[in-house]
């Protein structure tokens, strides 16, 4: 540490006038040798030492940007990702906007052709109640005309019939029940039977079972069913698609015909389904069906 003795004073003094005198010559226009020097040596003495001490502190510099900008990324993360799942939900939305169009144009295609009044509807649950295995329940009720004993449709063929109704929503019971039984005929003989939900006893594992009162009706694979009708079309209308024939067995002593049947619908992806207020003015018989894909020509 400096003394304060006369010879710091003047030591001090000189000091404090050279840096005067500098500042005032370094401070006029145009280029002075001595200040050029004297800046020169002070930046060849200054400038390791800077540099220096910007390397050391150029980490937490970054690090405190990024500590800075932390908060706003993780909010920006955030607003991109709930920005994503509302473009997902109107993405999923559309396409279900879309399938849900296709079964309606159908649906009502399959209508124009029978001549069926129907109500659309939407397969909101599927349901155990009532003792039955196959139940849905529609949101149509007795506000829309619904009743009981009415023949429920979708764009393929036959879904089922009304078995309740309340003024908002009504209970459907499906064909592919075991307490099911519909009246149908085959396409090509139009001969007659009745088709249940499930396996009857010595038939086939199925989804419905075709039995055919005719012990020599003929009847093979890929032959397709329709509804007969039932009297004043309740509960099913005449002409609904109902399926195709997979295979056929006569069991021993048996009376009937029994058919394993490949359903129309898609019973596990319900969605719109038409409920039929009003029946025909007459049979369509097989115009409902679509047509049938054309069988492969045979080499010749």
């Amino acid at each position: 540490m400096l003394r304060d003795t006369p010879r710091s004073r003047i030591v001090l003094a000189v000091l404090v006038a050279l840096s005067v005198i500098l500042l005032v010559l370094d401070g006029r226009s145009g280029r002075n040798p001595f200040t050029a020097a004297a800046r020169a040596g002070g930046e060849l003495v200054f400038a390791p030492a800077a540099a220096g001490v910007g390397h050391v502190t150029a980490p937490a510099a970054d690090l405190y940007g990024t500590l800075r900008m932390a908060p706003r990324s993780a909010d920006r993360i955030a607003e991109l990702e709930e920005t994503n799942a509302e473009l997902e939900e109107e993405l999923r939305a559309a396409r279900l906007d879309e399938g849900r169009a296709e079964q309606l144009d159908a649906l009502l295609h399959l209508s124009g052709l029978g001549g069926y009044e129907i109500v659309p509807a939407q397969a909101v649950t599927r349901t155990t109640s009532h003792g039955y295995a196959d139940v849905v329940t529609v949101d149509v009720g007795t506000e829309s005309g619904i009743g009981t004993d009415m023949t429920v449709v979708n764009g393929a063929g036959l879904v089922g019939r009304v078995i309740e109704a309340g003024p908002r929503t009504a209970t459907v019971l499906l064909a592919t029940d075991v307490t099911s039984a519909v009246g149908a005929r085959l396409e090509s003989t139009r001969k007659i039977g009745v088709v249940t939900g499930g396996t009857v006893p010595g038939g086939p594992k199925a989804d419905l079972t075709l039995e055919l009162f005719d012990m020599e009706a003929p009847v093979e694979a890929g032959d397709r069913v329709v509804t007969l009708g039932s009297h004043e079309g309740a509960p099913f209308v005449p002409g609904v698609p109902v399926g195709t024939v997979e295979d056929v067995q006569a069991a021993p002593g048996a009376l009937s015909r029994i058919a394993r049947l490949a359903p129309a619908v898609d019973f596990a992806s319900l969605d719109l389904v038409g409920v039929v207020v009003a029946g025909p003015a007459e049979d369509p018989r097989d115009s409902v069906l679509p047509p049938k894909p054309d069988a492969p020509e045979k080499e010749k």
